[in-house]
């Protein structure tokens, strides 16, 4: 008999789904089913997706992770998973997009966080059916002393994911299957075969979210967009990291701040650049610099290091003053 093996959020741990589906025996005419959240927060989000990508006999459903890339949503998960995936991001996310939101077949329903009791899939919303912020409001509203599945009557099983249930599967009465039991935490990847209702689970390899998020904090402070951050913002920014417990964190942080400083350090010359050149310059000469707005504004004595900060009220536009004025500042440190 075909089966229907559902896997529960694996967030880019790519060994422990090959040895899952090990455990499983898993059959080329069996049909294999994700709850969702395929990528965020482990170590291979891209061979998570490839996997299922490329096995005939598979779906994904969408789960809030692969949402928050499709609407563009950016956390610092997100921001990780963009750079692991490199130059396959937008080709990811566009596959992403065209994922269903619910699956159901004659033995079992398979959402990725919830739906709402006594209401047909196809009538469900996407925010609740997936997780979404708005939808865990909703969700939290309509059942304040509970959860969803506790009113969850129909003897047809339902399997989600979505919330970490622990270690261990959550299972009711043979109709309600919890699958979430945190893989990227360091605890389990868990998959239910159907229309034999088993339970399989393997151990994580390692808390993988936690040795993540400091693996790849400088390689996403680094994409940040510094050159446009205000002065005040950049300051709270290097503020707020500067803490970081990797040395290599700390050390271009520290980089970063001396080009700041420096770069601000450039006002009185960039001011006396100007002075000088609208001095030398004829008015039409003037109109053509690319530089014209500033040098008007020193010609006509409204040009001070007070005004100047003002204007230059970001790395880039300083910058691009400078480079205008044939003055040369340092770029952002690598």
């Amino acid at each position: 008999m075909r089966r229907t093996i559902i896997i529960g959020d694996i967030h880019g741990c790519f060994d422990e789904l090959l040895e899952l589906l090990d455990e499983v025996d898993l059959r080329p005419d069996d049909l294999l089913v994700s709850v969702g959240d395929l990528v965020d927060r482990g170590p291979a989000p891209g061979e998570v997706v490839g996997l299922f990508r490329e096995r005939p006999n598979s779906v994904v459903v969408m789960g809030n992770h692969e949402r928050k890339h499709v609407r563009g949503i950016f956390s610092y998960a997100q921001e990780i998973t963009r750079l692991q995936l490199g130059d396959r991001y937008t080709e990811t996310v566009d596959w992403m997009r065209t994922r269903p939101y619910y699956f159901e077949n004659d033995h079992v329903r398979v959402v990725h966080a919830a739906m709402l009791p006594g209401i047909p899939l196809a009538d469900q919303k996407e925010e609740i059916l997936c997780g979404s912020t708005s939808g865990e409001r909703e969700l939290a509203t309509l059942f304040p002393d509970g959860h969803w599945h506790d009113h969850y009557t129909d003897t047809k099983p339902v399997v989600f994911g979505h919330h970490v249930t622990g270690p261990e599967p959550m299972i009711r009465d043979g109709r309600i299957f919890g699958l979430d039991t945190g893989a990227c935490h360091g605890w389990n990847l868990t998959a239910l075969c159907v229309p034999g209702f088993t339970v399989h689970s393997v151990r994580a390899h390692a808390d993988h979210w936690s040795l993540a998020k400091r693996q790849w904090q400088l390689p996403v402070l680094k994409t940040r967009p510094w050159r446009d951050f205000s002065w005040p913002e950049l300051a709270e920014a290097i503020a707020r990291f500067s803490s970081a417990p990797d040395a290599a964190t700390r050390g271009w942080l520290e980089k970063l701040e001396n080009w700041a400083a420096e770069l601000r350090s450039s006002f009185p010359a960039l001011v006396a650049t100007a002075h000088r050149l609208a001095g030398e310059l004829a008015t039409d000469e003037l109109r053509r610099h690319p530089a014209a707005r500033f040098l008007f504004q020193a010609r006509d004595g409204r040009l001070d290091q007070t005004s100047l900060a003002g204007q230059c009220s970001t790395p880039r536009r300083t910058i691009d003053l400078a480079t205008a004025l044939g003055l040369v500042v340092r770029e952002l440190p690598d």
